[in-house]
Formats: structure tokens, C-alpha cells, sequence
């Protein structure tokens, strides 16, 4: 949870501002971009359970001295996070009941309620997958844009981490069996492990289907690079958002149009050109794959630098075509078409939604199918959020004095199915799910780390009644959610009448590097649910997306290591590696490029593509080296 908070737009103001930068990684060293930084302080990687919380003991007056860097760990690499500053220790809550991101015991009826997931409902077609702008979910027959770039664990002292480590040792050897019990599986070789591997030397196990989901495991599960996609050279900054799989194609955006890659070999099958810069995209895709669009109506210009926001089209993904593309004018009446700040599709429509106004359309012909209404209360459509379902964060009142409903509605007519009004002190709410409907909002701005999110809340989509309100401390959770746009979360899955969500990096056991876990939350009680999933000595975990039952994840590895793609059980957390990405220098290097909270991350038998939503001008450090917009692994 480490994003910087947006200045969010005026309400009557049009959204046709620049894109914000990309991610740009710092000035590189001497020794070539993405070498490793000197480690942080302190020993991190696979935690052992502390026996209370540790965020309910008061940091140290002053941190410990960082070691010697390691030989061949020059600083200023990329990827990799650079020692906490002398007293930057954040001021920890209160003291709770459970530790930070372990385990409470297991509730009564534990386990989860309803049957399988969005993914791999028999009878159904293969379905394409988007870009995880939120946790990824394949739409309508089988469920983001992409761990948290923090560091914001808190460091233990010497002395207390031999006093907590001599009380785990305690209780480890009186109830290990409790304390694991949620993630020991049958013994076999896919079981993780304390030191966080996965698998047996990257090979499948001898039954490669997994529980709950349509992934399986591949024979070997080591992976090689497919192909890479150089970026494309521009003398700015180029909006390149939108990344999708179909059966047959990669597809990704550039910077003159969307581009079909065979998925395999990474020869272009079609392009298709656009008049204007991409601005946003739906992350979902139709069982006949159709997604939704929005771009810019021209080319910049010297007269017109960034125009209007204002083309809501749809692709077709399997045969390479723009269908269709509009603009509408405002529902209050005046020629002048409306800006669009968000797009997502829902069965067969497709919403788009902004400050100066909305609308819906048929997904196969572009037909207007509905107008939010607007009046003299000042109320309008501020975003939707489609998927399985087609949902709205309806805003009111005054810029200083915002009043949000989240609403369900009938994508076919926009007619609200129910509402729930979010309390005061929620300037802007985002739907991370909407089946089942879960919202996430900064109460108050209490986050305080631009994350966007303070509490959860799970809402009854047939009657508007919140069922819970989760708080996630800002300082204990990494998911994250755009400031200010309605369907921009990630680092976190729904699925199991769950929310996963990763805890934030922090100490672990290894000299060098975090590490973290990943859990989950009960979406009818609020509660934190027994077993976790860890991502084992100086390695990362974040959810991509739901398979079913099972969450697929992203292990993002230390510098000298490449990173593994990993399904983990929704129920008993165990984890299967799916793949294992080269240890080869460059290679790795390519791949920590990417940064995990921002890039474009897409997994789906046995391949793996990484992508980057914007591309800017070469960096004058750098100038000649080798930067790509698609890196792509398989293990075929």
C-alpha cells in the first residue's frame, strides 16, 4: 500500500488531463539497471508466528545499523527496496488479539460456504483473460492491472527478536499442529515448505490437475522466455493500457493502436490502428472475446495536447477488428460529447462513466442503451464496475461534502437493483468485486499511506444491507486501489465468499530481503480466517486472480533469483508451483523491470506475459539498453 495519493479532479471539471507517469524506475547504477540494491537492514524472509502481535510493541528509539552490503550487491538497483531510513519507523496501532497477518483460530463452520468459483464452470467455453488493474477475472463462462512496492513492515530490534524468537520456539514445539494445521496438506512434494519452495525440481507431480480450479501443472514447470516486445521509442509519455489472452492471441496495446501476438511464438497476427491514445480499458472480456475500450478522439496536436477522453468503443480479440466507436453527448442537454474517465463491460453491456457524465451500450452494435439520471441535487454516475455483474458508486452532494451509494443495477435498463450508502468521510469508494459485491474506501483518509483503502465492505447485492465491514490496517495489508477511479484495485482476489488479500513486506528470517503471507477474510462474519499461505525466505506473494476455488499468484523473487507463478489452495493454502522463471542475469533483470503493483500481469497454461501500461522516453542514463514493453515465459 505504498501508491501516493492522486489530487483528485473537481467534480464539474472534464477529465481530460494527461496520463499519469508510469512507474519509472530510478536513475540505474554503474553496474546496469535492475542490479540489486545494498539489502536492508535487519533479516529478512520466511516469518516464524509471533506469539502476540508485534505491531503492539514499540519500535526501538533508534533502528539497528544496517550490515555490510554482500559482495556483488551493488546499491541503486531496481526491484529491490533500499534500507529504512533512521527513524522512519511508522507509529504502530494498538496492540491486537491476533498477530500481523497469523492466523486466528478457526471459526465454527470454517471452511467455505458456496460452491466453486467463477472459473472453470463446466460447459462453458475457454474464456479470455484481462489485465489486473484489479485482481484478474475471467468473465462469464469460466472471475484485476498486477505484491505491494512498500517496505512498510516494521523492524524488530536485536534484543527482541531473540525474546520473540525464544517464545515462538515455545509454542512452535507445544502446537505446531495448531498453528499450521489450516496449510499442511497431504505430504507431498507440492506441499510449501518453511523455506518457501514449491514443487520438486521443477517438475510436475504425476497428477497435474489442482483443486478447485481449470489450471494445471505443467510437466515441467521451468520456464524459458517465448518472446519480448521492445518498447516502442516516443519522446514523452504514451498511455498503453489493456493486456488480454484469448485462445489463440496475446493482446496488447501500443502506442498507434492494439496488436494480436501469436501467444506462443510472439509473431504479430493483426493490428488494429486507432485515431487517438488509448486512455483506459475493461479488463474483462466476453466468452466470445469482446472487450471494451476507451481512447482519445485525435493525435495530440500543438493546438490540442491532450485531447478529449471521449471514444468508447469495443474490440474484437479473436478476429483483430474494432467493431464499433461512439461518443455521446451529456444526458442534461448541449452538443458537447462526454469525457470518460472509466469503461467495463457486463454481459452484453457496456457502461462508461466520469465527472461530466455516463452511459451504456450494447456490446455488438454500439446501440445507446441507457443515460444515468442526472438533476439539481448535483448527483452523477462516478464509475462502474462490471464482471459477473454490473455495479455503481453514484456521487452526491458537494465537493467538500461528497455523499456515495454503491449501487446494483440492471445492465440492461441502469435501473438500480439496490443501494447502500457509504458513511460519511468516503470522498471516493471502488467496487473490487460485484458478485459477490465488495467495496473498498479510506474512511476518513485514515489509510494514510494513499492505498485507498482503510475498510472493506461486503454489501448484499439483492438488498443493499451491509453484511460486514472489514478494517484493514493500511500498516498490516498491501491491497491497493486507484485514488480516485471506481474498478482500480489490485492485489487481491474474491473468490470462496473470501477476500484475500497479502499482508505488507516486512521482516522475515533470511539476513537479506522481506517477505510476506497471504490471507484471508470471511466476507459474511468479517473474520480473519485460520491458515495462511507464506511466501517463503525474501520472496513476495500477490494475488493475480481467482481459478475457481484456487488463487493465482505472483511470487516475486530476490535480485538474484527469478520470480514463479504459484496456485494457491483457497481453502488449505497450499501452495503448487505453476512456474519457475530463469536464474540467468538478464533475464531476471528483464523481469524485475516490471513493477508488480503497476504492470500488467497475465497467467494461463503454462504461459506467462508481463507488460507495461504506459512506455516514455529512453533514459538519458541508459540511453542503448534494452527495454520491452511484452516479456512472455512459457514452459511448453
Amino acid at each position: 500500500m505504498t501508491q501516493p495519493p492522486q489530487q483528485p479532479p473537481h467534480p464539474d471539471e472534464p477529465s481530460n488531463t494527461p496520463p499519469g507517469a508510469p512507474n519509472t524506475p530510478p536513475a540505474p547504477p554503474a553496474g546496469g539497471f535492475g542490479a540489486p540494491q545494498d539489502p536492508p537492514p535487519g533479516g529478512f524472509g520466511q516469518p516464524t508466528p509471533p506469539p502476540a502481535d508485534p505491531f503492539g510493541k514499540q519500535p526501538p528509539a533508534a533502528p539497528p545499523q544496517p550490515p555490510a552490503a554482500p559482495q556483488g550487491a551493488p546499491a541503486g538497483g531496481y526491484g529491490t527496496p533500499p534500507p529504512p531510513a533512521p527513524g522512519s519507523y511508522p507509529t504502530p496501532p494498538a496492540p491486537q488479539p491476533n498477530g500481523y497477518g497469523y492466523p486466528q483460530a478457526p471459526q465454527p463452520g470454517y471452511g467455505y460456504p458456496q460452491g466453486p468459483g467463477q472459473h472453470g464452470r463446466p460447459g462453458m467455453p475457454q474464456q479470455a483473460y484481462g489485465y489486473p488493474t484489479q485482481p484478474m477475472q475471467p468473465q462469464y463462462g469460466a472471475p484485476q492491472p498486477g505484491g505491494s512496492g512498500g517496505t512498510g513492515g516494521k523492524k524488530f530490534s536485536t534484543q527482541m527478536q531473540i525474546i520473540v524468537a525464544a517464545a515462538v520456539a515455545v509454542v512452535l514445539i507445544i502446537g505446531a499442529g495448531v498453528i499450521y494445521s489450516a496449510t499442511s496438506g497431504d505430504g507431498g512434494k507440492d506441499e510449501a515448505s518453511s523455506s518457501g519452495s514449491t514443487g520438486g525440481e521443477g517438475k510436475g507431480g504425476e497428477d497435474s490437475g489442482l483443486a478447485g480450479g481449470s489450471e494445471k501443472v505443467p510437466a515441467n514447470t521451468k520456464s524459458k522466455v517465448a518472446f519480448q516486445v521492445p518498447q516502442p521509442v516516443v519522446k514523452d509519455i504514451v498511455q498503453v493500457e489493456g493486456s488480454w489472452l484469448t485462445d489463440k492471441a496475446y493482446v496488447k496495446t501500443g502506442i498507434d493502436g492494439i496488436n494480436g501476438y501469436d501467444r506462443d511464438k510472439g509473431t504479430k497476427l493483426w493490428s488494429v490502428p486507432l485515431p487517438g491514445e488509448m486512455c483506459t480499458t475493461s479488463r474483462h472480456v466476453s466468452k466470445d472475446y469482446k472487450t471494451a475500450i476507451l481512447f482519445r478522439e485525435t493525435k495530440p496536436t500543438k493546438e490540442k495536447k491532450y485531447p478529449a477522453c471521449d471514444q468508447v468503443g469495443v474490440i474484437d480479440l479473436a478476429a483483430g477488428k474494432l467493431l464499433w466507436s461512439k461518443s455521446v453527448t451529456s444526458a442534461t442537454g448541449g452538443d458537447r460529447p462526454v469525457t470518460f474517465d472509466e469503461v467495463t463491460l457486463s454481459g452484453t453491456t457496456v457502461a462508461a462513466g466520469g465527472t461530466s457524465g455516463g452511459a451504456a451500450f450494447k456490446l455488438a452494435d454500439g446501440a445507446e442503451l441507457w443515460k444515468p439520471k442526472t438533476g439539481a441535487d448535483g448527483c452523477y454516475d462516478r464509475g462502474y464496475a462490471g464482471g459477473e455483474a454490473l455495479a455503481v458508486v453514484r456521487k452526491c452532494g458537494t465537493y467538500d461534502s461528497p455523499q456515495l451509494t454503491v449501487q446494483a443495477l440492471n445492465p440492461t435498463t441502469g435501473a438500480p437493483l439496490s443501494s447502500y450508502q457509504m458513511p460519511a468521510g468516503v470522498e471516493y469508494a471502488h467496487i473490487v468485486s460485484t458478485k459477490p459485491l465488495v467495496v473498498a474506501a479510506d474512511v476518513g483518509d485514515t489509510a494514510g499511506d494513499g492505498s485507498g483503502i482503510s475498510d472493506f465492505f461486503s454489501l448484499d447485492a439483492a438488498t443493499g444491507k451491509l453484511k460486514v465491514r472489514i478494517p484493514a490496517d493500511a500498516e498490516k495489508y498491501a491491497g491497493d486501489c486507484d485514488s480516485t477511479e471506481v474498478e482500480k484495485c489490485q492485489n487481491m482476489a474474491v473468490g470462496n465468499n473470501r477476500l484475500y488479500l497479502p499482508t505488507e513486506r516486512h521482516d522475515g528470517t533470511s539476513e537479506y530481503g522481506d517477505t510476506n503471507e497471504v490471507v484471508a477474510f470471511d466476507l459474511d462474519t468479517g473474520k480473519l480466517l485460520g491458515g495462511r499461505a507464506d511466501a517463503g525466505d525474501r520472496n513476495i506473494l500477490t494475488p493475480l486472480r481467482m481459478d475457481g476455488t484456487s488463487i493465482i499468484a505472483y511470487k516475486e523473487a530476490p535480485y538474484d533469483k527469478g520470480g514463479q507463478v504459484v496456485s494457491i489452495d483457497g481453502e488449505t493454502f497450499k501452495q503448487t508451483t505453476l512456474m519457475e522463471n530463469p536464474d540467468d542475469e538478464a533475464i531476471r533483470k528483464a523481469e524485475k523491470r516490471f513493477s508488480v503493483g503497476s504492470a500488467e500481469l497475465l497467467y494461463s497454461d503454462g504461459q506467462f506475459y508481463m507488460a507495461a501500461p504506459a512506455v516514455h522516453k529512453p533514459s538519458s542514463y541508459s540511453p542503448d539498453e534494452k527495454v520491452y514493453l511484452v516479456v512472455a515465459y512459457g514452459t511448453g
